[in-house]
């Protein structure tokens, strides 16, 4: 018994803003919209090499969410290859982001954040910069 790793993660929002973030997600971290099942709510899962990794469902009437970073949630990380051409995509989008390095890892990040105000990282080992 244990856990294993991550499965996914879910962010809640209003319809309108449910339809920009699944657009970004899709449009600027190359995520692709994918099967899920036939719940009784809108919703899309958004998948990555092949796994459902981030679940968007609609905020049912009067439901309300913390402000992003009002509460304890900083951001997700994404393990990713192609930082250049990453780049190149966020800039052709008008994403605004910055890049750190990792020291002592060769590690390069890109941080973000979603429509919604949800923080985003990307993360880049140094010998897949290409």
């Amino acid at each position: 018994m244990g856990v294993r790793g991550l499965d996914h993660y879910n962010l809640r929002a209003p319809r309108e803003l449910l339809e920009r973030i699944r657009d970004w997600y899709r449009d600027a971290i190359g995520l692709e919209v994918g099967e899920r099942p036939p719940f009784r709510f809108q919703g899309y899962w958004l998948y990555a090499g092949g796994r459902p990794i981030l679940h968007l469902s609609e905020a049912g009437a009067g439901e309300a969410h913390p402000v992003p970073g009002s509460g304890t949630f900083d951001h997700v990380a994404f393990a990713c290859r192609g930082i250049a051409a990453m780049r190149a995509r966020l800039d052709a989008l008008g994403v605004p982001y910055r890049v750190a390095d990792v020291p002592l890892t060769g590690v390069r990040q890109i941080f973000m954040h979603d429509p919604a105000g949800n923080g985003v990282e990307l993360n880049f080992v140094a010998r897949d910069e290409d």
